[in-house]
This record gives C-alpha cells, sequence and structure tokens, in this order.
C-alpha cells in the first residue's frame, strides 16, 4: 500500500498533476465566473433602475468613462457621481433592456482584472408623442479589483460604436 502511494505521487508528480495546481484553475474559474456575474448584475440593475445597488458594483472611487463614436462624452467618478448621473440618464426612459455577449477576460491576477465585454442596450423613450427606441451597440473595457473576496469594478470604460433610432408600435397599437 505504502509502496501505491508513492508510486502514485511519483506519477502526480512527473505529469504535472498537483493539489496546487488544480487549487489555482479552480480559483480562476471561480474568479472569471465572478467577474461575468459582476457584468451581468450590473446590466440586470440597470434594467431594473436600481442604482443604488448598481453603484455597489463599482469601488468608492470608482470611474466610468463613455464614449460615442470615439469621442468622449463623459467622465464619472465615484459613487455618489455615478448614481446621479446614472439615475439622471435611466429616468428618460421607460424601457431599459441589455443584451450581454462576448466577454473575454483579458488580464488577471488574484486581486486585479481587466474584460472586454459586448452588449446590446436598448431605450425605449418617448418624444412628440411617438415611441422610440434607441439601440446602442457598446464595447466595455472593464478593470476590476477584489476586495474583501470581492470583484468590484474600479474602472468602466464604455466605448457606444453604433446608435440607432427608430419608431415603434406598441402591440395593438
Amino acid at each position: 500500500m505504502k509502496n501505491t502511494a508513492i508510486l502514485l505521487f511519483s506519477m502526480f508528480s512527473i505529469f504535472g498533476f498537483s493539489q496546487n495546481k488544480s487549487d489555482d484553475r479552480l480559483q480562476i474559474i471561480e474568479d472569471k465566473l465572478a467577474i461575468k456575474n459582476v457584468v451581468d448584475v450590473f446590466s440586470n440593475l440597470a434594467d431594473t433602475k436600481e442604482i443604488d445597488k448598481q453603484v455597489l458594483l463599482f469601488t468608492v472611487d470608482g470611474v466610468v468613462q463613455s464614449y460615442n463614436n470615439g469621442q468622449m462624452s463623459s467622465n464619472l467618478k465615484g459613487r455618489k457621481e455615478l448614481k446621479d448621473r446614472f439615475s439622471a440618464f435611466l429616468d428618460n426612459f421607460q424601457t431599459v433592456y441589455h443584451q450581454n455577449g462576448q466577454q473575454t477576460i483579458d488580464e488577471l491576477t488574484s486581486n486585479s482584472a481587466k474584460a472586454t465585454s459586448y452588449c446590446r442596450v436598448i431605450l425605449v423613450w418617448e418624444q412628440n408623442g411617438k415611441q422610440l427606441k434607441t439601440t446602442l451597440y457598446t464595447i466595455y473595457k472593464d478593470e476590476f479589483v477584489k476586495q474583501n473576496g470581492t470583484w468590484l469594478i474600479q474602472k468602466r470604460t464604455s466605448n457606444f460604436v453604433r446608435t440607432e433610432v427608430e419608431e415603434v408600435f406598441p402591440i395593438g397599437g
């Protein structure tokens, strides 16, 4: 039995299997899922206009920089400014709907990460008695930090690469 254990240990060592490598791989998978969850929860909370909860996904000094067709349109810093501006913006819309697409983790350490995420944002609003739908095609470049075991957005760069506006008609209307 002792010889079998030594043989198995030797084989694991020779082929690069170790508890530490397995633990490291598991931690990487958990971190990637947690980061994806932050992005998805951000979108869900925007859709339900729960801005108080949404800003808690950012560090206290979190930054959001927005670009439209390559031109900076806003530079927000800190949870209070994020809350005020996100709330004021979303108040303009009857319906807010995010469709998150692919995400890549571009860099990952034990306490920081960079990711790229694609999203289609649909906003329905009214102007001059007409219902309009704005569709924003967005690429997010996010920088995350892990604080007290929780991943938070430290900086988000929102690149709105295409905007479409069209009139929509209610069902049965």
